[in-house]
């Protein structure tokens, strides 16, 4: 935005306190002048030289010595003396308002200018700078450890964006490198039985539709464009777990739901695909044969935990770390059968978040992971 250029801050603070000085001097010697017109006379009076007193004696029975002759000055004569000594007074007041008032200014805005510097700094996209104020805690100090977080917390999200971004870009590019070389093949290969290509590519068709459909949920939980309502968190791992069923026994998983009522606020349909990427992912990392998964809900104070636990391989700790990442798909990257487009639960972390909730992932001593997620609850009045 244009704008016209006006004083600096630094030059308005410096006639601020020059002109507060200044009525400060004119208000003191205001007092000052009024508090002697109590006790002057309007014109001047001179008292001449008297002689002695009969009628007054010393102690001793000595007549009094003479009196000397006294003036009084009036009003104008005080105005004369005064006036001048008030002007000089001013003056100096108004010199050391202007010179104190603009060093006092820069030593207070020098902070400012430092966070205005590194503003210009982060806005021509160098986001690792820091402000890193020294001293003690004050307004200063806050706006700018306020701004060192933000830079901090933009510098990770572009991080994760570009990461992201890279990732998605090679993701898509797999299915689509692979349906151009099939239609090569088939190209130079014209008795080739187009059934058997037709079916390869309907495969990567789908596939390629999953991951567009996934990155989309994925930016529709980030932009928390969505209606809140009542939920109840058991009905939605319920229904989420007889979804799944057929895939559960096709893989000789078995599932165990236990839970409460368990009322949240938030978007029924990105909760339901919240608990159904959870519980997909315990069944499709499971174990090879006679796996088995447990669904809970609970009401805990405040809020309502989801626990999906399975069993399987055993996770290191660095790993479980890094599940939540988009794309990331357990000990590899390879697609298999069931295997997802690796969104699973990056978008799982994105819709608690969304709902002001958080996703905890834990290895189980077992084998296995145990995912939790912890969401605000319903208050009591709209539980019920």
């Amino acid at each position: 935005m244009d704008r016209e250029s006006g004083m600096s801050v630094r030059l308005k603070l410096t006639l601020s306190y020059a002109g507060f000085l200044m009525v400060a001097g004119v208000g003191l010697i205001a007092v000052v002048w009024v508090f002697l017109l109590r006790y002057v006379p309007d014109e001047a009076i001179r008292i001449p030289e008297s002689g002695t007193v009969p009628q007054l004696r010393a102690p001793d029975g000595a007549r009094r010595p003479r009196l000397p002759s006294l003036f009084i000055p009036g009003r104008s004569d005080l105005w004369e003396a005064f006036a001048p000594k008030a002007a000089l007074m001013l003056a100096l007041l108004l010199v050391v308002g202007l010179v104190g008032g603009w060093l006092l200014a820069g030593r207070m805005l020098a902070p400012l200018n430092r966070i205005t510097a590194a503003t210009r700094t982060a806005g021509s996209g160098s986001l690792s700078h820091r402000i890193q104020l020294p001293g003690r805690r004050d307004e200063f100090r806050e706006l700018a450890d306020a701004f060192d977080g933000m830079l901090a917390r933009l510098e990770a999200h572009v991080a994760e964006q570009q990461r992201f971004a890279a990732n998605a870009s090679h993701e898509l590019r797999t299915p689509l490198a692979i349906t151009q070389t099939l239609l090569d093949v088939a190209s130079k290969d014209p008795d080739r039985d187009t059934g058997e290509l037709l079916n390869r590519l309907q495969v990567v068709n789908s596939r390629a539709i999953d991951l567009t459909e996934a990155l989309l949920l994925l930016s529709r939980a980030d932009q928390r464009s969505f209606v809140c309502e009542q939920v109840d968190l058991s009905l939605v791992a319920e229904e989420a777990t007889e979804t799944l069923l057929p895939l559960a026994e096709t893989r000789g998983v078995t599932i165990e739901t236990a839970g409460t009522f368990t009322p949240t606020f938030g978007s029924s349909a990105l909760l339901r695909q919240m608990t159904t990427n959870l519980l997909h992912n315990a069944i499709v990392h499971n174990l090879p044969a006679d796996g088995a998964v447990w669904v809970t809900t609970g009401l805990d104070a405040d809020t309502v935990v989801l626990t999906i636990e399975n069993t399987g391989e055993k996770l290191g700790p660095h790993l479980v770390a890094t599940l939540a990442e988009p794309f990331q798909r357990g000990t590899e990257r390879a697609h298999s059968d069931h295997a997802g487009v690796g969104l699973g639960l990056a978008i799982v972390e994105r819709i608690a978040s969304a709902h002001e909730g958080t996703l905890t992932l834990a290895s189980r001593p077992a084998g296995g992971l145990v995912a939790t997620v912890q969401l605000p609850a319903a208050p009591p009045e709209s539980a019920g």
